[in-house]
């Protein structure tokens, strides 16, 4: 039975992901409000941790400003978020790990036209060591990758915990702390955005677009070479 669980957790997380969906999704249709603003508003701060827990898990950064602006606004504790959105990041990661460890055959499916990747999260882990492990949070387009891939090795997996557990509580903690401090001053943004929206929205389209252009050429650079080594 155990077994039979660790080699469909690919699907577990699948179904868990959608039973909160429907959570969040039920609860923003009840929550008290005018419009969906100030429903989603409402519900940010009576649910925020748990909301907060789930996010760090799936996805990161945006949770962790919208958990800094609330701590900002007094609708968080600074501390507790911290604490939760790291939990969450820990999760993730740990999810990821083993999937990798007990779903090889699916992992080498579902990642078939990503062997590169996969390659290049190998050779860095054996190139630097535990480092990766504590930095992969920031490499654009391998946050999934580099976890999944560790749990392929024969990586320690206490140690890998231990890094981890200690990476995302930092994670959360910079990105938290620099949304708190500067709360003010991405709320005025916020207010201004939505009042000037057609001109902020091509901007964050250029900007944007450019950031996520250049961390995908960076991040193809390295499969390259990755290949090139692998020719070799």
């Amino acid at each position: 039975m155990r077994l039979k669980l660790k080699n469909n957790s690919g699907k577990l997380l699948a179904i868990v992901v959608a039973i909160f969906a429907l959570f969040i999704l039920y609860k923003l249709y009840y929550a008290p409000g005018n419009g969906i603003e100030d429903k989603f508003i409402y519900l940010l701060k009576t649910q925020g941790y748990v909301i907060l827990f789930a996010w760090s898990i799936l996805e990161g950064e945006a949770g962790l400003i919208m958990a800094g602006l609330l701590s900002h606004t007094g609708d968080m504790n600074l501390f507790l978020a911290i604490f939760i959105a790291g939990l969450g990041g820990f999760a993730g990661d740990q999810i990821y790990f083993y999937i990798g460890r007990y779903n090889k055959s699916y992992v080498h499916r579902k990642f078939k036209g990503q062997r590169r990747k996969v390659a290049l999260a190998h050779i860095l882990l054996k190139k630097y060591g535990w480092p990766i492990i504590f930095l992969q949070r920031y490499m654009y387009g391998m946050r999934t990758i580099i976890p999944i891939s560790i749990g392929l090795t024969r990586y320690d997996a206490k140690t890998f915990a231990i890094i981890n557990l200690i990476s995302a509580w930092c994670w959360a903690a910079i990105t938290i702390v620099a949304a708190w401090y500067f709360g003010k001053q991405i709320l005025q943004v916020i207010v201004w955005t939505k009042a000037y929206w057609y001109l902020t929205l091509p901007f964050i389209l250029i900007v944007g677009g450019g950031i996520v252009y250049y961390f995908h050429k960076m991040t193809q650079k390295q499969i390259a070479h990755v290949a090139d080594d692998l020719k070799q």
